[in-house]
């Protein structure tokens, strides 16, 4: 279970190193895998993300008259899905503005640019009014994040009364006879296969650890409430290897 407290190191991978460092070094590591991102989720999930976030978006109910906030929105996934399910206007932003140029470029071949927002801004300290949102939702960047519970805070401020958050993440394994292989694949298969495709073993070793440093799903629902979100709930994906977690600002 990943230690939450506030200090003056957080974890990078296994790694610990001040929290500036952690910013600076996640976003080489995304500078890295920007244009090979979906290639990396599939690589991670076994393509299974798909249907996860297919899931997600359905669980966020999409509709004209709802805004969507989407953080760490990266190369755009969850904010097409919106838009394609017929959500409302759709603001992507993420730290990393390379990622952000491949989520644009994506939108402009698909020809939902009308409907989207690009920004680069971070997920800690957001460019936006309070209680104007009617969703927030970040799908696999909440463990890239250096200060987890400043997320879940600013999440909660631009929520309108009413509104959700949702957060989609690799999370715990609740399948102890699936532990052994679900550790080779991590920390033996997917680095050397980032090597292989990607040219890149050290950022996929990182993504992989980050995963175990994550908070587990009930650690996380404690977060969430302590951010001020009620009726907090959360479902387990493909045996705990991903988690949707929810909660509503009353």
């Amino acid at each position: 279970m990943a230690d939450t407290r506030r200090s003056d190191t957080v974890d990078f991978g296994f790694s610990s190193v001040a929290r500036e460092e952690k910013r600076l070094r996640v976003r080489d590591v995304f500078d890295s895998v920007a244009r090979r991102y979906d290639l990396m989720n599939d690589l991670m999930s076994l393509g299974v993300h798909r249907l996860w976030k297919r899931d997600f978006v359905a669980m966020m109910d999409p509709r004209p008259n709802r805004i969507l906030l989407d953080l760490a929105g990266g190369t755009g996934d969850i904010g097409f899905l919106w838009r394609k399910r017929g959500g409302g206007p759709v603001l992507l932003t993420d730290i990393n503005e390379q990622m952000l140029g491949v989520g644009r470029a994506r939108a402009e071949q698909r020809g939902l640019i009308g409907g989207i927002c690009f920004a680069v801004a971070d997920a800690e300290s957001l460019p936006v009014p309070d209680r104007t949102v009617d969703r927030v939702s970040i799908a696999f960047g909440l463990r890239n994040c250096t200060d987890k519970d400043r997320v879940l805070a600013e999440a909660f401020r631009v929520l309108k009364p009413g509104g959700r958050f949702f957060c989609l993440e690799f999370s715990t394994l609740q399948v102890a006879v699936a532990a052994p292989l679900y550790e080779r694949w991590s920390f033996a298969a997917l680095p050397a296969i980032g090597e292989r495709v990607a040219g890149d073993r050290a950022s996929y070793q990182y993504l992989a650890e980050s995963i175990r440093m994550f908070p587990d799903q009930d650690t996380l629902a404690a977060m969430m409430r302590g951010a001020g979100f009620a009726r907090v709930a959360y479902r387990n994906l493909t045996g705990g290897i991903a988690a949707i977690h929810s909660g509503w600002r009353l």
